[in-house]
């Protein structure tokens, strides 16, 4: 049996734009996946395929903030978006399957074990394969029906864009900006991939590669798709890239010290992991420019190692704090909050677009999850 994506009925209502709740959004977003999915099960040609369907509905429904299907749609009313159409609520929902694409495949590339408070999709495949006889090689087919599986929703995210009923003219419109996104995440996580392992001073590059897999895929696109759906022009376009990256940053920066000095209940995943991976943030790049020889010495030799222990990983939280590197970070954030802030107090957008991203302004830079 089938579980809904939301805990409650959802229907692809229509939204009143004078108050644009962002929950309503996020309602409406779980609806229009539940009814495409809905008709994948009715379709699926054997009991497999129903398997893979019901997985895929399983990891969405796992959590997730919608982040970009209400990105998506701010940006729709943003540009003068009246009410919200059904296409252009299923084209907003599309995005989260390519999400869904994007973190099932990141999960696989940083051999992760959990994400929000669950298994990962190829740990839990792999599970799975386990109580089958005979069970075979159940690691090698977790991951390998992880990327399979993460190949569906990518495939299935273009075909529910191109099947949303858009005009010709919005696809037209919004089809430039859906291929930016795509190609530019994809370039932000090999950007992230050859950091990896190897911590640098070299901020620049952390904050690159922070930009293109995070603000522009997760803010500034998805805005840019939602804008160009409502047929906006350069100046609508120009103001919410002036207003998305510096939030999108901010909203890594914050994911860079929940990585490392979150708590794993709230987060969904071990606070160790970044460390043990040795990621390229921009909070490590800080601390490794502003340490003195002995604080490098512990950088060095600890971040990146798999069987990092707990005193260990404690020991490079005690550099990035005595480097002063946290505390720039969170500075980061507050100053990009707060030039995002000042972009909507002169962008041309009506008020409840105004207000809405005014709120995930200040839930990207104070989120702990």
């Amino acid at each position: 049996m089938r579980a809904a994506i939301g805990t409650e009925n959802r229907t692809l209502t229509t939204l009143d734009h004078s108050a644009l709740e962002l929950s309503e959004i996020r309602h409406m977003t779980d609806a229009a996946l539940d009814e495409f999915l809905d008709r994948k099960s009715l379709t699926a040609a054997s009991h497999q395929m129903l398997e893979l369907v019901e997985t895929l509905r399983g990891f969405l429904s796992s959590g997730g903030k919608r982040i970009r299907p209400v990105m998506c749609l701010c940006g729709w009313y943003a540009a003068g978006g009246k009410e919200t159409p059904r296409p252009v609520v299923k084209a907003a929902a599309s995005l989260e399957l390519f999400h869904a694409c994007a973190l099932i495949h990141d999960d696989v590339m940083d051999n992760s074990d959990a994400r929000r408070g669950r298994l990962t999709l190829h740990r839990l495949l792999a599970e799975r394969h386990r109580r089958r006889d005979p069970p075979g090689n159940a690691e090698r087919f977790g991951t390998n029906a992880a990327i399979l599986l993460g190949d569906l929703a990518l495939a299935w995210s273009d075909e529910m864009f191109h099947t949303a009923g858009l005009s010709p003219a919005q696809v037209q419109a919004a089809l430039p900006m859906l291929d930016a996104m795509r190609s530019e995440v994809m370039f932000g996580q090999y950007l992230d991939l050859l950091g990896t392992g190897r911590p640098t001073g070299d901020v620049g590059e952390a904050l690159m590669a922070s930009r293109f897999k995070t603000a522009k895929y997760t803010v500034e696109r998805p805005l840019h798709i939602g804008a160009a759906l409502a047929g906006s022009g350069p100046a609508i376009r120009d103001a919410l890239t002036a207003y998305a990256l510096p939030v999108g940053e901010a909203f890594q920066l914050r994911d860079d010290l929940l990585g490392v000095f979150g708590d794993s209940r709230q987060t969904g995943k071990p606070v160790d992991d970044d460390l043990r991976e040795g990621k390229c943030t921009v909070l490590m790049a800080l601390a490794v420019a502003r340490a003195d020889a002995a604080q490098l010495r512990v950088l060095r030799s600890l971040v990146g190692c798999s069987d990092l222990d707990a005193e260990e990983a404690d020991a490079i939280r005690d550099v990035l704090v005595s480097t002063g590197a946290r505390s720039v970070v969170d500075q980061m954030i507050t100053s990009r909050c707060r030039r995002a802030l000042g972009v909507l107090d002169r962008a041309p957008f009506p008020l409840p677009a105004t207000n809405a991203l005014r709120r995930l302004a200040h839930s990207a830079s104070v989120r702990t999850s």
